[in-house]
């Protein structure tokens, strides 16, 4: 049982116009360290949906004619909220999530981070005045909100995901309908409990889970929705984008990733090993952007392996309310089972177990940090992606091998680089096929910096002053007659 100081926080119904609602029926939120029920939460389907895009319309008349000043002020008491409460925040996020507590109150700051930036960005929603074409025109643009959106976000950043998402739609002036991970909706709805009791107004955030088919039609074939938002799984985000196709509706797509984690023989080798342990082991490997493929050459190859070895078997791995774990569950059974498939299927071709390879003893989620070495560009492991805590380790020869096989992937989102030689650094950068390239850094991810991915990762860009652009129009304006 979950003992918070802010008992409100815990909600267990939709958001829908300002009124929590039940749906239908239930479904369980389950602790993934114990298996134990946490929660019975409302199970909502289409018609809760549509009664949500409604309620978000109604509520758009009011909230796009709000100046620029009144949002901001909104969304900043709104992250001063959330900070005040993120150690109830972060116990709510670790027993539905299972991520250690230390990560879980990084994730609170983290995406409370993103509304203070966008409450500030709300400001500088700038148009254009443009030379005129004749001394009697005057052209200038204004940008004005999308309208109506509908954000639907994975289980694996349940609190970060939603507040990237939420923050730039209100800041432009658009009203939200956000669609959690049914594995993890308390975070989602704690969140909302928030923004009500700041005063945001009722229908800005509608907040709903549940039948997840059903919900996500009645979002990309409705015409009052405009712009839909989506975290996840690559398949599904060509799913939503082809429903979306019929209304025409703009798309943000931040989807899967099959992250290179290149090492060259002059990097700092104690350096690269702090950068893979963190960028790889973060939220037990369950991340988009974490290391899936380390590459390192071959004259450290040996080396590295040893230290980051060694590292890895320091990771303490339990129940993340516990003192000092860093590696929680995976989110559910199923899961681990998934990734202990790619491992058996790796070592049938040649790869060796250097540490892990087995269920952890702390529960039937949790598997232990995992080495895998002698491991090849073809195998299955390699190619897609593990969402575990398994590393990978690719023995390459040249800078060209290397950046061809980091490159070999339909994925195109995060990617990292290990060197001093700084002309070494800007070629693979730009030779790199991916949408963010972190240089003798791990973690890359800021409300300052545009996270998003190319190819099959994705399309659109969240975070820094580019974070609007998805959520505004541009609307030109030409003013005549002005030589009378």
């Amino acid at each position: 049982m979950l003992n918070l100081a802010n008992a409100d926080l815990l909600k267990s119904q939709a958001l829908i116009g300002g009124k929590w609602i039940g749906g239908a029926g239930q479904f369980p939120v389950t602790d993934p360290s114990t298996g134990q029920m946490i929660a019975s939460v409302a199970e909502c389907g289409a018609a809760e949906a549509e009664q949500a895009v409604l309620a978000a319309q109604e509520a758009f008349v009011s909230w796009r004619k709000t100046t620029a000043k009144e949002r901001s002020a909104h969304l900043r008491a709104w992250h001063a909220e959330i900070l005040a409460n993120q150690e109830d925040l972060a116990q709510i996020l670790t027993a539905e999530q299972g991520k250690p507590l230390a990560e879980a109150r990084g994730e609170i700051a983290y995406g409370a981070s993103y509304i203070e930036w966008f409450a500030e960005e709300a400001k500088r929603t700038y148009g254009e005045t443009i030379p005129g074409p004749s001394a009697d025109k005057r052209p200038i643009t204004i940008r004005q909100p999308v309208g109506v959106v509908a954000c639907i976000t994975p289980w694996n950043f349940p609190n970060a995901m939603l507040a990237r998402k939420i923050a730039p739609a209100l800041a432009a002036g658009c009203t939200v309908i956000c669609k959690p991970a049914n594995e993890t909706p308390l975070s989602a709805f704690a969140l909302a409990a928030l923004a009500e009791k700041v005063g945001i107004p009722a229908g800005v955030i509608n907040i709903l889970c549940g039948k997840t088919d059903e919900i996500g039609l009645a979002l990309t074939r409705s015409n009052i929705v405009r712009k839909l938002s989506f975290t996840g799984s690559t398949a599904v985000g060509k799913l939503l984008s082809a429903q979306c196709a019929e209304t025409l509706k703009r798309t943000s797509m931040e989807l899967g990733g099959n992250a290179p984690f290149i090492v060259f023989d002059d990097a700092d080798l104690d350096e690269a090993v702090k950068g893979a342990i963190i960028c790889k082991f973060r939220n037990a490997g369950q991340t988009c952007v974490c290391a899936n493929r380390i590459y390192v050459q071959e004259h450290v190859y040996n080396s590295f392996v040893a230290k980051f070895s060694k590292a890895v078997e320091r990771l303490k791995t339990g129940d993340g309310r516990s003192a000092n774990v860093e590696i929680g569950p995976l989110i559910h059974a199923r899961a681990l089972q998934g990734v202990l498939s790619l491992i058996s299927d790796a070592v049938s071709h040649g790869a060796e177990v250097k540490i892990g390879g087995e269920l952890h003893s702390a529960g039937e989620a949790f598997l232990s940090p995992t080495v895998l070495t002698n491991v090849t560009n073809e195998m299955r492991i390699t190619q897609q992606e593990i969402f575990g805590p398994v590393a990978t380790v690719v023995k390459f020869s040249l800078e060209e091998e290397v950046v061809s096989m980091a490159n070999d992937t339909e994925y195109g989102l995060a990617s990292y680089i290990y060197t001093r030689d700084i002309g070494r650094a800007w070629r693979v950068s730009e030779a790199l096929e991916y949408g963010m390239v972190g240089v003798n850094e791990g973690i890359i991810s800021n409300e300052m910096a545009p996270f998003g991915g190319i190819k099959h990762s994705g399309h659109g860009r969240e975070g820094s002053a580019h974070g609007l652009d998805d959520y505004t129009e541009i609307k030109y304006i030409c003013f005549g007659g002005l030589d009378k």
